[in-house]
């Protein structure tokens, strides 16, 4: 039964809150080993990343040829994402960094080595026609909030504008159809250039601001008169980043995703290579989904797989069209068996996935992305699935 009206919330973060830093290194350094290892597809990383104040710990465990110099790497990321003076309270030349990683287990390595899973666990992909991306409107526009706080703190637009930031954006729904953005909530770090007098509050002026330059670009059509909008709802955001609370690795899971739309299988991405089906097998579900629904055979679709370590083959195809598919259940688990390998190995070979992207999707989320790199993202089975599902 679909609500003849609801509204939807999803969050995103910037690639300067403490738990994306985190994710940024955790990839960047399975990056520098699939880029250096001379036989990448027998390199295993799980590398998880922890930062709090003047702190950055560097740990999991990693088996390679490769050298990856964890310090040069780690501070240029934390340059790179913008924290390079003490007033932002994390400097990238003067905080701490601790390498604690050491190898993967031969137990699970007799495992994976042969081709099965890396671990056990469960996995969803989804995909609906709300936007061109084929994402759920919400999280799309979150991301698009924060990609902008990040464009605008760059290019100099607002100079008081700091590294940390965070968008949450409710959508109305009419029917099932999202109809306009009811409230945007904008957290944006910056500097004391914008306190009023008590110093206790951003000015209005620069409150206005950031709705103007940050919120309306993006939303547009979306927004109307009675759109809500709270811009740092505490009164000021000077104090950011890890000086103002801890980050760690995959901890962002539902921003990573669809912004809570649908269910997660618990796993986080970020610092994971391929074999681990959280990361390869998520992939996936939303390539299966993104071609369905591309295809025109169901407006909305839920993929979710299931595995266990060592074990090639997923244990359980269980899907849901939300009432939308134009075939049956049981058709949609055959043309996902006869047009997707969804073994681990397979998974690699399809989607390209032993290339250095991973630092790349570890900020605004890992679907709903252009470009070359996402290649989850591609519609390339659409044709098959239209050729085959008229014949089944």
């Amino acid at each position: 039964m679909v609500l003849r009206k609801h509204f939807f919330t999803s969050e995103s973060v910037g690639e300067g809150h403490p738990d994306k830093v985190c994710d940024q290194i955790s990839d960047s350094v399975l990056d520098e080993v699939l880029r250096n290892d001379k036989d990448p597809e027998r390199s295993r990383v799980a590398c998880e990343t922890y930062v709090t104040m003047g702190l950055l710990i560097v740990g999991g465990e990693i088996t390679t040829s490769a050298y990856v110099d964890i310090q040069k790497l780690a501070r240029k990321i934390i340059r790179d994402i913008g924290y390079t003076h003490p007033k932002y309270g994390f400097d990238y030349e003067t905080c701490a960094i601790v390498n604690t990683i050491n190898s993967q287990s031969p137990d699970i390595a007799q495992g994976v080595n042969v081709g099965g899973a890396g671990d056990q666990g469960i996995m969803f992909g989804y995909a609906c026609g709300e936007t061109k991306e084929l994402m759920p409107l919400p999280i799309t526009l979150a991301h698009q909030l924060v990609r902008r706080m990040a464009e605008v703190r760059r290019a100099n637009i607002l100079k008081y504008l700091g590294p940390d930031c965070k968008s949450q954006v409710t959508v109305e729904y009419d029917n099932g159809k999202p109809r306009r953005v009811d409230s945007v909530v904008l957290a944006c770090q910056h500097t004391e250039d914008v306190l009023d007098k008590t110093g206790k509050h951003m000015t209005a002026r620069a409150r206005q601001e950031l709705v103007e330059v940050i919120a309306k670009p993006i939303l547009k059509h979306l927004i109307d008169k009675n759109t809500k909008y709270y811009v740092n709802q505490t009164g000021k955001f000077l104090v950011g980043g890890p000086q103002s609370d801890t980050g760690m690795t995959g901890r962002k899971i539902i921003v990573d995703t669809y912004g809570g739309t649908v269910q997660h299988g618990g796993g986080a991405f970020s610092g994971k290579d391929p074999t681990k089906v959280d990361r390869s097998a998520a992939y996936m579900c939303r390539y299966v989904a993104k071609n369905i629904v591309a295809a025109g055979l169901a407006d909305k679709f839920l993929v979710q797989l299931s595995y266990v370590i060592g074990h090639a083959e997923p244990l359980s195809i269980f899907i849901d069209t939300y009432g939308t598919g134009k075939i049956s259940n049981e058709k949609f688990v055959s043309l996902i068996r006869r047009n997707f390998d969804l073994t681990p190995r397979g998974i690699i070979k399809s989607l390209n996935l032993l290339l250095p992207i991973y630092a790349k999707t570890a900020c605004y989320g890992h679907f709903g992305r252009l470009g070359s790199e996402f290649n989850w993202e591609k519609t390339d089975k659409v044709a098959a699935l239209k050729k085959q599902a008229a014949r089944l």
